[in-house]
């Protein structure tokens, strides 16, 4: 592989033009494409097997209302003294209220909260569209399944709302199922805030605008095109909303920091004095390599996510995961033309720095070598002190919750929190999370009514909504309201005690089933199936990525050890992320007001990026290693010449990344705080703690050890030379070398 990728990367470098053409060429027509032909993404939470899912699918084969999206209008007087039952005046905007929100587009119905309040104020209280003080109502707007709306359908109605509240004697606020499903969270800023960051980094590491404008450049490329692709693969498998958003994410960080990784290498060539064209080639050859490898490790650990069986999930890592090998694909191809085109300007540093040339095929640097001594000498120190640290880290997972923050964990300036808050002080908190039972009584309608009263009888349960019965569909729907708030634990296990003691007394024998879906249900389901086969994923994608890393490093030692330090690092990010985000730890500072529980299907979709992310920083800090080892033959020389001659770029890369994860921190939304969050914290442990620290220590303690192969799977395996110049042409020198400053510094500028 390293001569092909040195032979692409040579004709990269001598014909940039056709290159940057042949991108320019192929990202106007996707993005062409995109714009005509592609189809809009749409978020489904549809899970095959699940009693959430039947329920849906029962109200979907009957046709039911009940089976599309809901939202919620809910109502006050502004009036402190004021109520439903005594204002007039609040009542008759209240019925002007119902009939705008019927006229709007896709509306299917409301609920008839004035003819309830006309009714008396018993009547009202007991239909459950009045609270009993008759301080607040709430109007239920029923729209169609998911797939027939789209995010106009939701500016509507905020559109409405801000019109209706204009000279209103109520407090109008709205939420519901339909903003969940269709809100999109406001992270530009963060991003924008990652990028600059990744600059200022950039700028120092390199000590060149132009060093800088490179890796940024192409990852920008590489995620525009990426991204834009994502409404044509819609054609191959559904693609959720918030894809692009999560790819975006995972698609800069990787883009900027393989570049990074090749153009540091190219600069090393170049103070060898090497000509442009073969120095580009040969950092295709020895960097680019590893970026294959190390964006492979990241797809085959995302991919893995198909073993949970939860169709969003496996969507969303397939979206990803494309965008991941676009990046690979423009570091090997697009960032070479580049290099090209910038000439020997690359190899000359900015800002009066002096530099000095080294004579050695790496940057290595005399701090990192000698903090590499210095753990070498005190190994054993460094291995206990430091795990037993990560283990402390980690151990706040004992506690793990999962659920799903609901709107209440939103900031009070937005209408989803308020209308939360006004529902759960007028109702009670279960009404903002009610349970659908979807009841098939084709063979036995008689169930409907001992059902509903066990249903309301259960302990958990606040109050039921009067059954609605459709014989000519053979389903009946019972709307229960729990005691408990939606991510409360005991909700879920309501629903449980429900399915498990409450229906089959009712049921057995009548030929009669009914399930329970809603929101709630179905997000506390895919926490169960995703708590059941996370072990399963878990020991999938570490099987796969020991045997990649077996056959790049032809050792069994070494990815064993790289699995489970990847384990310890995401392990420390689980547990900051309940320290956080369940027990409250600093939650101001990152703009939540409560604590919530971690997202069910997080722990799953964090696994499987930073275990991939992880180990690229694994492939480079050892192909490094393993590269001096072939060389001499000295394991602790080796480490120590390794983390000498890679430790700044890492930590570079490093700080990019968690810069851009961090972006995220700053959004509304408190799922992509968590990704963010977790994400960074992971990085910045397995950056600085693990790969400086406990991977130098642990690999001085095993010695040889660390490369020992049973010979007949050393005799199994093929031959990759991941970052060796084995079998490359001979070097093809300058003339003027000597003259030009170099990009090798015993003295980095950024540690």
């Amino acid at each position: 592989m390293s001569n092909a990728l040195y032979r692409l990367g040579r004709i990269c470098a001598a014909h940039p033009w056709r290159v940057i053409g042949i991108w320019l060429l192929a990202s106007v027509l996707i993005v062409g494409l995109s714009g005509t032909v592609g189809r809009e993404l749409e978020d489904s939470f549809n899970v095959p097997g699940l009693d959430s899912q039947e329920a849906l699918d029962l109200l979907q084969t009957a046709q039911s209302d009940s089976a599309g999206q809901t939202a919620q209008v809910v109502m006050t007087p502004r009036d402190a003294g004021a109520s439903f039952f005594t204002s007039t005046e609040a009542a008759a905007e209240l019925a002007e209220v119902q009939a705008e929100l019927s006229g709007l587009p896709q509306v299917l119905g409301v609920t008839d909260v004035s003819s309830a309040l006309a009714a008396g104020p018993e009547v009202a209280a007991r239909s459950g569209a009045v609270s009993p003080d008759g301080r607040v109502a709430l109007i239920t707007v029923q729209y169609p399944v998911i797939e027939e709306l789209s995010v106009a359908d939701l500016e509507i109605l905020k559109e409405w709302r801000v019109e209706a509240n204009e000279g209103s004697p109520l407090q109008i606020e709205a939420g519901g199922d339909l903003f969940f499903s269709f809100e999109q969270p406001e992270t530009g800023i963060g991003e924008l805030i990652g990028l600059v960051v990744a600059v200022i980094v950039l700028l120092i590491a390199f000590g060149s605008f132009i060093a800088m404008g490179l890796p940024i450049g192409m990852a920008i490329f590489g995620l525009a095109l990426g991204v834009s692709a994502m409404s044509l693969i819609t054609y191959l498998i559904d693609i959720p909303s918030w894809a692009p958003q999560m790819g975006s994410m995972i698609g800069l960080g990787v883009g900027i920091d393989y570049a990074l990784f090749v153009v540091t290498r190219h600069r090393e060539f170049l103070g060898r004095g090497l000509t442009v064209v073969d120095s580009v080639g040969r950092a295709a050859a020895t960097a680019g390599q590893a970026v294959i490898f190390a964006g492979g490790t990241v797809v085959v650990a995302i991919l893995g996510l198909a073993v949970a069986g939860i169709p969003f999930m496996t969507a969303a890592g397939i979206s990803t995961s494309f965008i991941v090998l676009i990046m690979v694909l423009a570091s090997i191809t697009l960032l070479p033309a580049f290099l090209g085109l910038a000439g020997l300007r690359l190899a000359k540093f900015g800002f009066g720095r002096n530099r000095k040339e080294t004579g050695t095929q790496d940057a290595v640097t005399g701090r990192w070598e000698r903090w590499g001594t210095h753990v070498a000498g005190n190994a054993w120190a460094y291995a206990i002190g430091v795990t037993a640290f990560l283990l402390l880290l980690t151990s706040p997972v004992l506690d793990l919750q999962l659920g799903f923050p609901d709107a209440g964990t939103t900031p009070d300036s937005r209408t989803e929190r308020r209308a939360y808050d006004l529902v759960a002080d007028g109702f009670g908190p279960g009404i903002n999370g009610p349970l659908l039972v979807a009841v098939d009584i084709s063979d036995d309608v008689s169930v409907v009514e001992p059902l509903a009263a066990a249903v309301a009888a259960d302990a958990g349960v606040a109050g039921i909504a009067p059954p609605q019965v459709d014989v000519d569909a053979g389903v009946a729907t019972i709307v229960a309201f729990p005691n408990t708030a939606p991510q409360d634990a005991a909700t879920f296990e309501t629903i449980e005690r429900l399915r498990a003691d409450v229906f089959p007394p009712v049921l057995d024998g009548s030929g009669a089933s009914a399930h329970i879906g809603g929101g709630t249900a179905s997000f506390g389901d895919i926490g169960k199936r995703v708590a059941d086969r996370l072990p399963v994923f878990i020991a999938a994608v570490i099987i796969l990525s020991f045997l990649l890393l077996t056959v790049v490093f032809r050792s069994v030692l070494v990815p064993l050890k790289a699995a489970l330090l990847n384990l310890l690092s995401i392990g420390a990010a689980y547990g900051v992320l309940v320290a956080v985000f369940q027990w409250g730890w600093g939650l101001e500072l990152i703009g939540l007001e409560s604590t919530v529980p971690i997202v069910s299907f997080l722990p799953m979709f964090m696994f499987a990026i930073l275990f991939g992310l992880s180990m690229d920083y694994e492939v480079f800090l050892l192909s490094r290693v393993r590269e001096e080892y072939l060389i001499t033959g000295d394991n602790d020389a080796s480490v120590i010449h390794g983390i000498a001659s890679t430790a700044r770029v890492i930590t570079s890369a490093a700080l990019i990344m968690i810069s851009v994860f961090l972006g995220f921190v700053l959004g509304d939304d408190p799922i992509i705080k968590m990704m963010g969050l977790g994400l960074a914290t992971a990085i910045f442990v397995d950056a600085t703690i693990v790969r400086m620290i406990l991977v130098p220590a642990t690999m001085k303690l095993m010695g040889d050890a660390n490369w020992w192969i049973p010979g007949w799977l050393d005799r199994l395996l093929p031959t990759i030379d991941i970052e060796g110049e084995t079998g490359l042409p001979p070097a093809e020198m300058r003339t003027e070398a000597a003259t030009v400053p170099v990009a090798s510094d015993p003295e980095p500028a950024l540690v």
